[in-house]
């Protein structure tokens, strides 16, 4: 009997994304710290908080496959995450001009009944036109991005902040990339096609 899934997440992105799988799932909001521990990497935090985020899950739901994610922005050399004002946004936004911002994504697939984790990590990087101060407050006006880390949408408006893209897994961009969550679910046995296939 394959186990039900459990999305460790309030972020409609990321429910969007998951809901591509076609597979039935439950949303629940985690409650961590998200502070970054004393010289920890931007890598190693993502997968760290990825785990947390879903292992925080499991004494609610333990016999399923709880998803955590989490995401930062690194420009020269800086952790960056959600800007949560319209004020940080433009200041985030000031800074990617005409730069390259990688994304770190990490996701975690937490086995509950196993307390087993299975994780893994997502790059992206994006390379910003040169923008306005105009081009910025008419973006952050347009579609308020407070809870992106990186102050954009790429699957929306954001778009038009980019001169190119460049990565393997363009949804990991949205927060959950599903390239390398599949590989995951099928390290825990589940197919996502035929485990889709079983219900028809």
């Amino acid at each position: 009997m394959l186990k039900p899934l459990v999305l460790a997440s309030s972020s409609p992105f990321r429910k969007e994304l998951l809901e591509r799988l076609q597979r039935p799932f439950i949303t629940a909001t985690p409650d961590i710290d998200e502070s970054a521990l004393e010289g920890e990497t931007a890598p190693e935090l993502v997968q760290r908080l990825a785990q947390r985020k879903a292992a925080a899950l499991a004494p609610r739901f333990p016999h399923h496959l709880i998803i955590g994610s989490d995401q930062v922005a690194v420009a020269n050399g800086h952790i960056l995450g959600k800007p949560h004002t319209e004020e940080n946004a433009y200041l985030q936004l000031k800074q990617f001009s005409g730069q390259k911002v990688t994304f770190h994504t990490g996701v975690s697939v937490y086995d509950s009944a196993l307390e087993k984790y299975h994780t893994s990590l997502a790059n992206y990087a994006v390379y910003f036109r040169q923008l306005s101060d105009e081009d910025i407050w008419a973006y952050i006006r347009a579609e308020q991005p407070l809870q992106c880390a990186g102050s954009f949408k790429s699957e929306g408006l954001g778009i038009c902040l980019f001169e190119r893209m460049e990565g393997d897994d363009p949804t990991s961009l949205i927060g959950l990339p599903l390239i390398q969550l599949c590989t995951l679910l099928r390290d825990c046995g589940v197919n996502p096609l035929l485990s889709h296939e079983s219900r028809s």
